[in-house]
């Protein structure tokens, strides 16, 4: 299987979220490879999970309060489709690999959005 990438974004501050993320992934079964700051505002998660695990996954990280993009829904909506329809073709213990890039708005401010030349809605 292919891994997933997927993108999401909090207004919760860092401290708040990343230890119920941490949380969430454990609970499921999965395991962070990898986890590294990409800019002041991001984020970056490494995480391997089996396949019967991905509607576990898929609720605890819209429950930990992490909005995903509309591809990044799709993209784990499908998960949970493969899980499900090819039950019987393929095996649930296959190992997925998803990378979770994550923004923190809250971090963003006028300063910062005037800097990099982002236009203001």
């Amino acid at each position: 299987m292919q891994p997933l990438d997927i993108q999401g974004f909090s207004y919760e501050e860092r401290h708040g979220l990343l230890p119920m993320l941490t949380t969430a992934f454990a609970d499921c079964g999965g395991w962070i490879l990898d986890r590294k700051t990409l800019s002041p505002s991001m984020m970056e998660f490494r995480v391997e999970i089996q396949l019967r695990a991905a509607v576990d996954l898929y609720a605890s990280i819209v429950a930990s309060g992490l909005e995903l993009t509309r591809a990044g829904h799709l993209a784990l909506t499908d998960l949970c489709a493969c899980r499900r329809h090819q039950a019987e073709t393929a095996d649930l213990s296959d190992v997925v690999s998803i990378r979770i890039e994550i923004s923190f708005l809250d971090d963003m401010t006028l300063h910062s959005l005037l800097m990099t030349g982002a236009p203001l809605a």
